[in-house]
């Protein structure tokens, strides 16, 4: 796998490292996956981002956001908690009350994005559960004149996923959704999740806090 170790002299956007590296991923993945080892998958997954992701910058694409005039996503200018999803997955029961704690907690400093790769009607039918403090953004990639970074960030990781991302748009880090039984108890869906989402919004706030600590100090 391909390293960013020089991400800062150059940036290197999201598709042009998951490009990189996903057909060989791709094979190993599935070859863990065939023989049932999830421990491998899960392994495989944190190499891929770790190695390859992180410190790369998100890509700008066109994107259409329910009842907001934005248009593409460097219109956000904050710090950005990015969760990709599809109107056909079926949230954890504690998963979105506690992104919609945190996200009314936090919105002033952070912009909380739920992306679904889907048409508008899917999209309204779902988009009623999450608070008004959360961007509900629909990608369709037929329709999508940026068509080649949507597939590749659709097609790529799969969803559930969060990527956590900086106002410069660097992605810090890239987690899978916590995906418990369907059965599990709404007090233990909620605190993983709660917690989950709570160490991601740490992550960016400091990223933050280090951008403002290296900005030029202007005497004019």
């Amino acid at each position: 796998m391909l390293s960013l170790a020089n991400a800062q002299e150059k940036k290197t956007y999201f598709s042009e490292a998951i490009s990189l590296n996903i057909s060989s991923y791709k094979k190993k993945v599935s070859k863990a996956y065939r023989y049932e080892n999830i421990e491998r998958a899960n392994f495989l997954f944190d190499s891929l981002v770790n190695h390859c992701l992180k410190g790369s910058y998100i890509d700008n694409f066109s994107i259409n956001c329910l009842g907001k005039n934005k248009n593409c996503f460097n219109d956000y200018q904050k710090p950005i908690y990015l969760l990709t999803y599809a109107s056909w997955c079926v949230p954890g029961k504690g998963e979105i009350p506690a992104l919609n704690e945190l996200s009314k907690k936090f919105k002033d400093q952070i912009d909380f994005i739920v992306l679904f790769w889907d048409k508008k009607d899917e999209v309204r039918k779902v988009a009623k559960e999450y608070h008004n403090s959360i961007d509900i953004l629909y990608v369709n990639e037929l329709d999508n004149r940026n068509a080649y970074i949507v597939k590749t960030m659709k097609h790529s990781l799969g969803f559930p996923t969060t990527f956590f991302i900086g106002s410069d748009k660097q992605i810090l880090d890239i987690s899978r959704t916590i995906i418990l039984p369907y059965n599990s108890a709404y007090e233990k869906s909620y605190t993983l999740n709660y917690q989950n989402v709570s160490e991601g919004v740490s992550l960016i706030l400091e990223h933050e806090e280090q951008l403002l600590n290296n900005k030029p100090f202007n005497l004019e």
